[in-house]
Parts: structure tokens; sequence; C-alpha cells
């Protein structure tokens, strides 16, 4: 069946909260009003299970007022949920398969035993510049699989929040180096880029002020990188955030995005999205 004709679901799925939005199939498509839940996290065992069960009651509330059967639907993953390593070039792999090995290999170095529980991939870009890996809990992968089905729709799709984000606003990056930092409630997500190659990534809880932790990574990821410019340029993904004030500081220079020319993707989180609790 052509996408014209089946309609699309766009999911982002962070702790304690979900936003949607559907496009109406057909020739010129319509896009529903945003749907966001966001409520506090409850105790679980499975960190990701509560945001489970609010996408399952948003899905059969969507269903109810207008079936969702034949829809794609592609899932945006908090940071939270995502374990990413830079996997270094590697001139001598040539077969997408043996990259995807090694990456695999890589993950296990970084983060131990726990790989074998998870389901890794890669980000596009031949294995001699270098390339991200990413990895979630195959649990949550076929979690997700399962509530599909149970409403017959064909997940089309599972892409960490950093990738989306990154590829969104790519574009109109024209620097040799720069940082790119996703922010959300409760984490930052760093990376650094030199001559279009991804040369790091740290992926970490915030435990105190956002402030202090994003200049203090900052500082030890440019320690780590081996090499300082005069002026460091920092993008800042950080939708739910928009009263971020940062002071003023002579060797580091914010951008903040989402920008006039490049907006967040409708599903993105913020803080002016129509919000919905769920018992």
């Amino acid at each position: 069946m052509s996408r014209l004709w089946r309609d699309q679901i766009q999911i982002f799925f962070a702790p304690g909260r979900v936003d949607m939005v559907r496009t109406f199939r057909g020739i010129k498509p319509k896009q529903s009003p945003k749907i966001a839940t966001n409520s506090v996290s409850q105790q679980d065992a499975v960190a990701w299970n509560a945001t489970l069960r609010q996408l399952e009651q948003m899905v059969e509330m969507e269903n109810a007022s207008s079936s969702l059967a034949g829809a794609e639907m592609s899932v945006t993953l908090s940071n939270h949920f995502v374990r990413y390593a830079v996997v270094p070039p590697q001139p001598e792999i040539t077969e997408p398969a043996e990259l995807l090995a090694f990456a695999h290999f890589h993950m296990r170095e970084v983060y131990g035993e726990r790989v074998e529980n998870w389901m890794v991939s890669l980000s596009e870009g031949g294995p001699d510049k270098g390339v991200v890996s990413a990895a979630i809990e195959r649990d949550l992968y076929q979690a997700l699989e399962a509530l599909s089905l149970r409403h017959r729709i064909k997940l089309k799709q599972i892409e960490p929040y950093l990738t989306v984000a990154f590829d969104q606003w790519c574009t109109s990056f024209d620097d040799k180096r720069l940082w790119f930092v996703v922010i959300e409630p409760g984490r930052l997500c760093i990376v650094l880029i030199s001559n279009g190659n991804w040369q790091s990534i740290r992926n970490q809880r915030v435990v105190r002020t956002l402030e202090d932790e994003l200049f203090a990574s900052l500082e030890q990821e440019v320690i780590l990188s081996g090499h300082r410019e005069p002026v460091e340029r920092v993008y800042l993904c950080a939708p739910e955030h928009a009263n971020l004030a940062l002071p003023a500081d002579r060797e580091w220079q914010f951008v903040f995005l989402p920008n006039s020319k490049i907006p967040a993707p409708r599903h993105f989180p913020s803080i002016l999205a129509r919000r919905t609790d769920y018992a």
C-alpha cells in the first residue's frame, strides 16, 4: 500500500511522557492536533512500563474516534532509554553486517554483558569515517512491536532522539568543529562533531543544576578531545527548557534550537503541548 494511503503516527516516548501526532492519509495529508501526556513516572521494575501504558491508552482513545488499523507508527525514543557509542573508523571493513558485528563488539567493551539484552543499530555513514551505534533494550522493542500488532498498526521505525534531532538541523551547520547537545528533563546528551565525523558522545543523568552540569560536562569533553578552539560553538536542542538562561562565556558560543528557519518536528516534546493526564 502506498504511504499516501496509510495514516502516519509519530510518537515521542520518554519517562512519564508520550507525545503523539497523527497525519491522515490522502493526496493532501492533514495532521490532527498534537496530543501529549505528562505525568509523574510510577515506580516500576522496568523503567519504560509506565510510559508504555500511557501510549497504549492514547492509541485506544485514538482508535475509538478513528481507526488506526493499517497506519504506520514511527517512535522517537528519549535518550533516557538509549545507550550510545562512537564506532571509530574501520577502513578495512566493507560489509554492513561486518560493521554491525564490530559495533556490537565495541558496545560490549563499553557497557559489558548488558549488551546481550540490547538491540544495536548504526547511524548512516561509511565505516571509513566512523559511525554512531545506538542500543535499546530488546524487551522494549518487542513491547512496542506487540502493541502495534494488537492495534493492527505497522511499526515503521524506532529512532533515538539524539540522531533524529541531529538529522533535523545538521544541514544548517557549516562548522568544521561543533558541539550538539540534547537536553531533556534529568538528562544531558553531548556530541562532538569534527570535519563531519562523530568524535565522542556523552549521555548522562543531570543530578545538580542543569547549567552547572552542562558547563562542567563540556569542559570535561573538550579536555578529553585533546584540542580546544578559541571559541567553541554549541548547538542546543532543548525544547522543554525554553527559559534556559546561560551566562555569557567567551569560550563557549551557544545557539538555541529549534529556530525560525528549521522548526522542531511536531511530535517533539515542548512546554506548550496540550497535555492530558491518564490514570
